[in-house]
């Protein structure tokens, strides 16, 4: 997870992201985007997405779509839509 949280922080690096939003991948960990930090440590946020660890990895290389996430259940998300939708436009 610190490896793909690192990657994270070089793509948002110039960009800011306002709210904040956590990756939540069960038992492999979490990846909290927040005030400008990419974190490890699990915190409350704004809004959660719920997704393996796999399909993080391919939402975040543009090879899952978060739309078609979210129909096919590879993707839930919780909280404030929203900073969801932040999100993807930076995706």
């Amino acid at each position: 997870m610190q490896e793909m949280a690192e990657g994270i922080e070089r793509g948002l690096k110039g960009k800011s992201f306002e709210g904040s939003l956590k990756f939540d991948c069960g038992a492999d960990g979490v990846i909290i985007l927040k005030d400008g930090a990419v974190l490890t440590q699990d915190e409350p946020t704004d809004c959660t997405l719920k997704i393996n660890k796999e399909n993080l990895g391919k939402l975040l290389t543009g090879k899952l779509n978060a739309m078609t996430g979210v129909m096919t259940g590879k993707l839930k998300v919780s909280g404030d839509m929203g900073v969801a939708m932040r999100l993807a436009k930076l995706l």
